[in-house]
């Protein structure tokens, strides 16, 4: 990762809080900034294979932004121990948002016939009778509309790495290292193509539902 401006002193902290608190947007600048070692601190703790870093810590830094928006210093004395948490959440519901896309639609990725020929998936094995009808057919609405989706507003290029990343239509579920090795492409390029795609997919799957 790249380097970053050294932390505050508490006291050149305590400064630009207040000077912020006063209404000081400039001061609000170099808290975020002089933070941006925090957020790297945490965003590597997430970082595992197929995780790009600098957007994990972009991610992050959305985080950051908001914990210094938001910071009472009656509530806790440290900025750092609040944005850190802050950073995590915002990292927490990247990952949280990712997986709700895959599994939605993984789970009606078919997986062969039954006895009568019929088309099966993976949501007709598991749980079988356990799932409540009404949750299932929102399921099935929301797996036919992401579907449509996938289609409708992305690129061949982010709709080919989204099957590879997620096994969709029969592909074998990959990693962006593996993604970036078959299309001859850097790891970096394949994780903000996919970034970029599963924001379409959320952004457009909100406006379809309001």
């Amino acid at each position: 990762m790249k380097s970053f401006p050294k932390p505050l002193t508490p006291e050149e902290e305590a400064v630009l809080l207040q000077k912020y608190k006063e209404g000081d947007m400039e001061a609000k600048k170099i808290l975020i900034e002089r933070n941006l070692r925090l957020v790297a601190h945490v965003a590597k703790k997430y970082q595992k294979q197929g995780e790009d870093g600098e957007d994990l810590i972009a991610v992050g830094t959305i985080g950051l932004i908001k914990a210094v928006s938001t910071f009472d210093h009656a509530k806790t004395n440290k900025l750092a121990t609040y944005a850190a948490r802050c950073v995590e959440n915002e990292l927490l519901m990247l990952f949280r948002a990712r997986k709700k896309i895959a599994r939605e639609i993984s789970l009606h990725e078919p997986i062969g016939t039954d006895k009568e020929g019929n088309e099966i998936s993976l949501i007709d094995v598991i749980e079988g009778e356990n799932i409540d009808i009404i949750e299932r057919m929102e399921l099935d609405r929301n797996t036919k509309k992401l579907y449509g989706l996938l289609t409708k507003v992305l690129t061949e290029r982010e709709q080919e790495i989204l099957k590879l990343r997620y096994g969709l239509y029969g592909k074998k579920e990959m990693t962006q290292r593996e993604i970036a090795g078959r299309l001859g492409i850097s790891r970096s390029y394949v994780s903000r193509i996919e970034k970029s795609a599963v924001g379409k997919l959320r952004e457009h799957f909100r406006e379809e539902n309001t």
